[in-house]
């Protein structure tokens, strides 16, 4: 197949199972331009030194408003891309820095640290909830009953959001995330992202000026103190906390959902919790929740023989990136003993994920938690995959939690939507 060939199948439906196309990539090398004229792409990089050098290179640089302005003149009548273009996430340089500067103020190691008890109490809640739901050999969806819950929990906590606001947030942010995935940019997906945009914006507004007259202990009243309005706006404090909990919530979602099946073909980590880290580093490898991230050339430039102009786009596939043969022995063998695993899921350089830290802590806390409390818990019915690629995982996960009903091994037979 040629590289154009493969990456059309990737944007057309290669969310299935997107890794025999990579494979097919890494034969061509770790970078190649793209032609196809029904891609936005001047070039995919996907080999793991490449992937890393791109997010690394200053060269190379996300989309801003500068970058944005002459490719969507009207961008400004799109709620949803002023509040992103109001975020780190999308913004170089100094903004970048003077936005992302606030948040590590106070966003910190610490704190993430101080977050377990909050991680094992959510955790502990759920658990009884499936537990009740599962009773009698009864199937429960592991992702509506917990995979979903806990990262919202947790960052709605996290922020001091209430607890019956997180079901709202969560389906605000769906919308956004409809939009996000390359593959859906419809008029339909984004008038949806601009309402949910316009509605989270209102909130968080309301939510900042009652934080600024009675601050809580918690982040957004932490951030308010911290950081004046002349320093961090209001609007972009919304667009960085809307970008937070996409990324302490929607990737921990996928993290999840992905990290059991494999863990239940692997008894041993039953005996085990203390493997759990080097459990959650190897799921990140082998079926990462973050596949796909855009950069943009800011100078005329090349990258691995692939001749880039100012202001073409690049596709970069970090969920090839973690199957590279060349920087990963037996990419396509799920072994959580590997020497040197660092996957490259959350990114790298200036732009590394805000909220890799505390999906990690999730992660290695809740999981040996489900497994201790049910040490029956089996794979159901047939899983149904998400249709993004994006973000890569299940739409939803049966389960079973008694050893009333037995579940056939392996049943990780997907049915995509």
């Amino acid at each position: 197949m040629t590289s154009d060939t493969i990456l059309r199948a990737l944007a057309a439906g290669g969310t299935a199972d997107p890794y025999p196309l990579y494979a097919e990539l890494h034969r061509l090398g770790e970078a190649v331009p793209v032609t196809a004229p029904e891609l936005p792409y001047a070039a995919a990089v996907f080999g793991y030194r490449a992937v890393d050098r791109i997010l690394r290179d200053p060269a190379f640089e996300v989309h801003d408003a500068f970058r944005l302005e002459p490719m969507t003149p009207g961008w400004r009548d799109h709620a949803v891309l002023v509040t992103l273009m109001n975020s780190m996430m999308f913004s170089n340089g100094d903004r970048h820095g003077r936005m992302r500067g606030l948040f590590r103020k106070v966003f910190t190691p610490r704190r993430v640290q101080a977050m377990e008890p909050d991680i094992i109490r959510i955790t502990g809640e759920l658990l009884d909830r499936v537990a009740e739901l599962g009773a009698d050999g009864n199937e429960v969806d592991y992702m509506a009953e917990f995979a979903y819950l806990l990262p919202a929990r947790v960052v709605g906590r996290l922020l001091g959001l209430p607890d019956e606001d997180i079901a709202w947030f969560r389906s605000q942010v769906d919308l956004i995330n409809d939009w996000l995935d390359f593959r859906r940019k419809g008029s339909d997906v984004l008038e949806a992202a601009n309402q949910a945009a316009t509605r989270i914006t209102d909130y968080y507004l309301d939510l900042i000026a009652q934080r600024r007259a009675e601050p809580r202990a918690d982040l957004i009243s932490d951030l308010v103190q911290a950081g004046g309005q002349d320093e961090v706006t209001d609007l972009e404090l919304v667009g960085n906390l809307l970008v937070l909990f996409n990324a302490s919530f929607s990737t921990t979602i996928h993290l999840f959902g992905n990290a059991l099946p494999l863990l239940l073909e692997r008894p041993a980590v039953r005996s085990t919790p203390e493997s759990m880290p080097a459990y959650v580093e190897e799921v990140l490898r082998f079926d990462t929740p973050a596949h796909v991230f855009i950069r943009v050339a800011g100078a005329d430039t090349e990258l691995h023989g692939v001749p880039l102009r100012e202001g073409e786009l690049v596709a970069v596939l970090t969920g090839a990136a973690n199957r590279d043969p060349r920087r990963f022995a037996a990419p396509d063998r799920f072994d959580p003993a590997r020497v040197d695993n660092q996957p490259i899921s959350f990114g790298a350089g200036v732009h590394y994920c805000l909220g890799a830290a505390l999906a990690r802590a999730e992660a290695q806390i809740a999981l040996p938690m489900v497994l201790e409390r049910f040490p029956h818990l089996a794979l159901g019915s047939a899983a149904v995959r998400t249709d993004q690629l994006i973000l890569r995982g299940y739409k939803s996960l049966p389960i079973t939690v008694t050893d009333r009903v037995l579940a056939t091994a392996g049943g990780t037979a997907d049915a995509s939507e």
